[in-house]
C-alpha cells in the first residue's frame, strides 16, 4: 500500500467489501485490484493466488499510456482500459476521487463476461465518488 495516500476508513471498508463481492459473485473473476494511479495496491480479492501488487504496477503503466492517447487524439479524460485476449480480459477503470487518483484492475478468464465486469467495475468506481 502506498503510504502516502490515506483514504478515509469508510472508503476502505467500502472498497473491501465491493471487491470482495466482485470476486465472488461474477464467474471468472481472478482478482480485482483498487490501486493508486503510481501503481500501488490499496485493496485487493484474489480468487487465483495473483499478486496485487504486481497487477497494480501494471495497471498504473497502461493506465497511463491510455491518458496519453486521450489527451492527444482530444478525447476527453480517460474512463477505462480494455485487454481482450483469447482466455480472458483485463478492465482497468480510472476513479479520480477530490483525495485520489485510483485505477481499479479487474482480471477475468474466458469464463467471464466482459459486460458484466464493465458494468460492476463502472458502478463501484462511480460509487467511490459519492464517499
Amino acid at each position: 500500500m502506498d503510504n502516502t495516500i490515506r483514504l478515509p476508513e469508510n472508503v476502505l471498508a467500502f472498497a473491501r467489501l465491493e471487491l470482495q463481492k466482485i470476486a465472488d459473485e461474477l464467474e471468472g473473476i481472478k482478482v480485482v485490484v483498487l490501486a493508486t494511479e503510481d501503481g500501488f495496491d490499496i485493496v485487493s480479492a484474489v480468487r487465483d493466488g495473483s499478486d496485487p501488487s504486481r497487477i497494480a504496477a501494471m495497471a498504473s503503466s497502461i493506465s497511463a499510456i491510455s491518458t496519453v492517447v486521450s489527451e492527444e487524439a482530444n478525447l476527453g479524460d480517460s474512463k477505462n482500459v480494455i485487454i481482450n485476449t483469447v482466455s480472458g480480459f483485463a478492465v482497468m477503470q480510472s476513479i479520480i476521487r477530490n483525495d485520489a487518483r485510483l485505477v481499479l484492475n479487474a482480471i477475468a478468464n474466458e469464463k467471464a463476461v466482459l459486460a458484466h465486469v464493465i458494468y460492476r467495475t463502472s458502478h463501484f468506481a462511480n460509487s467511490l465518488l459519492t464517499l
